[in-house]
């Protein structure tokens, strides 16, 4: 299994002198009139593994993840040509993989619209299973994360089940309860290919003994649609994500010709609406709390109190420790892209604000600051 994944991800980061320090970090207050479902304890959701540490969706980043204490691995889904699930942050192969080094290959390489932009690589689309699993997974933003870059190469791509099968064979080992909370990418475009991934995703899960709204398990997608079809067909929580950019559509509401935006479903009746068919929702963090023109953190929004009214959980995205990520008052002095910043100063504000769970790239440091919250 991936040289018994990567001698167990080098030695767990060489006994992890690569991980961030676990320096005291202070109790965290909360104030008083928070109500959200895990008040001071958000879940943490290790995304696309333990990726600041390890390159992202292989098997070592999960597994990495798992050892940290994630409450849930998350992986984003893709489809293969002969209707494989697997784990690529995209269906375009040239960032996060080795493509571009096989020839056999070189006439893969195409140009194509992707939910509405247009895009050249090499699409998983157009590679059967077997195919894929002849490349190696590389680090995909090597200037933030040079040292993730030495692991180019360790991994193959996994496979929705082998993530499945990592999860329970390591909830032996952990003796706990491990959550998977997967991605449909791309949904709509999956579809116009007859690769459509939202029954193909329940189904696995059922075939592997996950089965209702108790399982540790989230399906999310950035479409609508989906995931009102995925309501009619299973009980899994699921959870809507929002973009960045409040004025953006979903892919699929533009499609369908609606004037929906992210930003219109960011209101309370928007959120209201979202309730009907929706768990929770994994907002981008500046709909949380935004940045100043000078990029620090500005005041906190009412979204949190908002989602929390009609019953939604709070799930923000993506939280991570390089400086590239950081607001500008936690950036280390350090003005390296790829240093290190003040990733507890930032958790702690985002943490006070009531979310119910986050999704981070360094799972360990949300975790220790969870552990020594107090009420």
């Amino acid at each position: 299994m991936d040289q018994i994944l990567a001698a167990w991800v080098f030695g767990i980061l060489l006994c992890s002198s690569n991980t961030i320090s676990a320096m005291p970090v202070p109790p965290l207050q909360i104030s008083p009139g928070k109500v959200p479902t895990n008040d001071c304890k958000p879940i943490v959701i290790a995304h696309r593994g333990a990726s600041g540490y390890v390159p992202e969706h292989t098997l070592g980043a999960y597994a990495l993840a798992i050892t940290m204490g994630a409450d849930y691995v998350e992986p984003d889904l893709v489809m293969s040509s002969d209707g494989h699930l697997i784990a690529r942050h995209d269906n375009e192969l040239g960032l996060t993989t080795d493509v571009s080094l096989h020839p056999e290959f070189a006439n893969r390489y195409r140009t194509q619209t992707v939910d509405g932009k247009k895009m050249s690589g090499w699409f998983t689309e157009d590679f059967t299973l077997s195919e894929l699993k002849t490349l190696r997974a590389v680090e995909r933003i090597p200037d933030s994360r040079p040292g993730n870059a030495r692991m180019n190469g360790a991994f193959e791509i996994p496979t929705f089940q082998e993530i499945i099968d990592l999860v329970k064979s390591m909830e032996m080992s952990e003796r706990r309860t491990i959550g998977i909370y997967p991605e449909i990418k791309h949904g709509t475009h999956f579809q116009n290919l007859g690769l459509a991934m939202e029954r193909p995703v329940v189904e696995t899960f059922n075939k592997n003994g996950y089965f209702g709204s108790s399982s540790a398990v989230y399906i999310q997608s950035f479409e609508v649609s989906n995931l009102k079809d995925l309501k009619a067909i299973t009980d899994f929580r699921l959870i809507q994500l929002y973009s960045s950019n409040p004025d953006n559509q979903p892919f699929d509401q533009f499609v369908a010709g609606t004037k929906l935006t992210y930003g219109d479903m960011a209101t309370l009746n928007g959120l209201r609406e979202v309730a009907t068919y929706a768990h929770a929702v994994g907002p981008e963090k500046g709909y949380i709390i935004p940045r100043n023109s000078d990029d620090t953190l500005g005041n906190p929004t009412s979204f949190v109190k908002d989602a929390h009214a009609v019953g939604l959980e709070v799930h923000p995205y993506t939280f991570r420790a390089e400086n590239s990520f950081l607001p500008a008052e936690f950036r280390s002095n350090n003005l390296s892209e790829s240093a290190i910043g003040d990733f507890v100063g930032e958790l702690k504000a985002f943490i006070a604000t009531g979310i119910d769970g986050l999704f981070t790239d360094q799972p360990d440091v949300p975790l220790r600051i969870r552990d020594q919250c107090s009420f």
